[in-house]
């Protein structure tokens, strides 16, 4: 009799944490940016997914950094996949916060090398480009980063991003001279100095649809955008353009945080997101490239032109390790530059 009751509340034990691991892969929550794009990655990755799978994509954002570490520092982590930057990326994978992807599960043979690593693969590909609004500068055309920081050339304010990641003290130094392939290590001291040439004609932009009011509506008639932000203005009839002369290219990465709740579905997600066809589906919902080289063949033809891989001939890849390494430092400085 002992024996029996023992194998029966053994086997309902069984019973229960299989019940309870499939109820826990029966939702997953995706956490990105918001706006035109967060609804771009729903409609090509989440809604297929979710019709594929049966199980519920729930939306979460904006992605904030601080919370994804206290989640896992409390052990407490409520996302599942999270659209990070690229520099935090490479930072919270050696500050623990992330599991190791499976590449079991997520195929990465034909996955651009310049964005996957062992704790995060690209969301997408973006460029930064030098973007205008050319009725408000009165038919003058800027050509390059330098026109960037033209004051008298082009008057009126500028818009830069306002986070310290990579890109704008990157432009300060190519507006100042320094070719390519010496942007690092980073001179902080001349970066922050071109960027005092111009400081109080800067607006900032805290996300995408921020950047393109400012563009459209004159109020910053010029400064440096997410190439997909200048796309989707032009979609909806805004005269807005873009110079594309090194344009700084980098990916979003899709993370999964240390502790995920639904880690197996996670990775089933991150494998369908970044095949050919779900990054093929993106890409032509919101012209940032895909990061599989194997969608190119399923992208709109007429989209093609406007997409960062095919602008590739000055195209400057933004160095992720060095932020990575030095992430921190800058962040000290850019925010106490800031306010200042």
């Amino acid at each position: 009799m002992g024996a029996n009751i023992k194998r029966l509340l053994g086997a309902a034990i069984i019973a229960i944490g299989s019940a309870a691991g499939a109820a826990a892969d029966e939702s997953l929550t995706f956490t990105s940016w918001g706006g035109t794009t967060q609804d771009a990655q729903k409609a090509s990755w989440a809604d297929k997914f979710e019709s594929e799978t049966k199980v519920k994509v729930l939306q979460d954002g904006p992605t904030d950094y601080g919370k994804l570490k206290a989640m896992v520092d409390s052990g407490a982590v409520g996302w599942d996949v999270v659209d990070v930057e690229p520099d935090f990326a490479y930072q919270a994978a050696k500050m623990g916060l992330l599991e190791p992807l499976d590449f079991s599960v997520i195929d990465r043979t034909d996955i651009d090398p310049r964005f996957v690593f062992d704790h995060g693969i690209g969301s997408f590909y973006f460029s930064f480009v030098l973007g205008y609004n050319p009725d408000a500068l009165g038919g003058n055309a800027p050509t390059s980063w330098v026109d960037l920081f033209d004051i008298k050339k082009f008057p009126g304010k500028r818009t830069f991003y306002k986070w310290a990641s990579p890109g704008v003290l990157e432009i300060a130094l190519l507006a100042d001279g320094v070719a390519p392939d010496k942007l690092y290590p980073l001179d902080l001291d001349r970066a922050f100095a071109k960027l005092d040439s111009i400081k109080s004609d800067i607006l900032w932009w805290g996300g995408g649809a921020e950047s393109q009011q400012q563009l459209a509506s004159g109020e910053a008639p010029l400064g440096m955008f997410w190439n997909g932000r200048i796309y989707a203005l032009q979609k909806d009839g805004a005269k807005v353009d873009a110079v594309w002369n090194q344009n700084l290219a980098t990916a979003d990465f899709l993370v999964v945080p240390k502790g995920s709740k639904n880690k197996a579905a996670a990775m089933k997600f991150i494998a369908l997101a970044t095949s050919a066809q779900g990054q093929a589906d993106l890409a032509n919902a919101t012209a940032y490239a895909p990061i599989n080289l194997k969608s190119e063949g399923l992208l709109n033809k007429d989209l093609v032109p406007l997409l960062p891989s095919k602008h590739a001939e000055s195209q400057i890849t933004l160095d992720l390790d060095y932020w990575a390494e030095h992430r921190d430092e800058i962040s000290k400085r850019w925010y106490d530059w800031q306010a200042k």
